[in-house]
């Protein structure tokens, strides 16, 4: 019966210690091994382990509790090679099928993010192509050629440029937050040569934060969600105001309702949310005063999946 209970506290505490080694192998530097020889470290770890619990569970309980066990150094060869066998068994069938199970858990994940990435580069690039925005685009530069050849020339090339940044994109998981700038700064330029001084875009954001990442057309979606949802004139103009706070990306537009009820492919918000649940455990937080609406996206540091 001691010998059991001696037995069984020595599993326990393998169990315990092999939780520990796989995750120290499956994320600190040594990760970066190749597979064989951290396979082979990791074996070495585990026997080593085994060895140590093997004389203080087992032959130290026996040696004080058990008298009438002969201890031989045959004998004692004999446990230290049985517990490490022991040992072995379990790590690489038991623990490594179970941080199996935790990396396809991780492929299911980056998949799904891979699908909200393709459904919102879908929904801008549908946004940009749709027939309105093109019309309009059309009649703005046709409109221009005429009246002002040189600010022709510019709208195109920026119209050019958003559909270059979000087709380049589409396969992305993260882009530079200089990147989703140079979108918003593109689609900001059509948007105000076609409405002119109702509406206003100010982006304030410190160099230094450029390099910070977040989910592509996440910007460009917001941007878009204000002008739709909101009414604006030359005496009430719509302003988007884009900044950084800490390591956050504030989107802020002063609040004022269209009167009429737009469509809404319900896409926009929600699909940034989603795209962040996947990324990481930081929240996208949205508010909303009496004055003003206001998102704020957390930046990113480098993410590959």
């Amino acid at each position: 019966m001691k010998e059991l209970l001696m037995f069984f506290v020595f599993l326990v505490a393998t169990f315990w210690t092999h939780e520990k080694i796989a995750s120290y192998f499956s994320t600190s530097p040594v990760a970066s091994l190749s597979p064989k020889a951290r396979a082979l470290l990791e074996g070495i770890v585990v026997v080593l382990l085994s060895a140590v619990y093997s004389v203080i569970l087992i032959l130290i309980p026996q040696y004080l509790f058990i008298p009438t066990i002969d201890f031989t150094p045959r004998g004692i060869r004999l446990n230290l090679v049985a517990t490490a066998f022991i040992a072995l068994f379990f790590y690489y069938f038991v623990e490594r099928e179970r941080w199996k199970s935790k990396l396809q858990e991780e492929l299911l994940r980056s998949e799904q993010l891979q699908k909200e990435s393709y459904k919102a580069q879908f929904e801008s690039l549908k946004s940009q192509i749709d027939p309105h925005f093109l019309f309009n685009s059309l009649n703005i530069l046709g409109a221009l050629i005429y009246k002002e050849p040189g600010k022709a020339v510019q709208f195109l090339r920026q119209l050019s440029k958003v559909y270059r940044i979000v087709l380049d994109s589409n396969k992305e998981q993260t882009v530079p937050l200089r990147t989703e700038l140079e979108l918003v700064q593109a689609y900001a330029f059509l948007l105000q040569t076609r409405f002119g001084h109702n509406l206003h875009i100010q982006i304030d954001v410190p160099p230094e934060m450029k390099d910070y990442e977040l989910p592509p057309t996440a910007l460009q979606m917001l941007v878009e969600n204000a002008i739709k949802h909101n009414g604006y004139n030359s005496e009430a103009p719509l302003t988007i105001k884009i900044y950084a706070m800490g390591q956050n990306l504030i989107v802020a537009n002063n609040l004022q309702p269209r009167l009429e009820k737009q469509s809404s492919s319900k896409v926009g918000l929600q699909n940034i949310i989603n795209r962040y649940n996947y990324l990481t455990d930081k929240q996208v937080e949205i508010s909303q005063t009496t004055n003003e609406f206001i998102v704020k996206l957390p930046l990113l540091k480098e993410y590959k999946v």
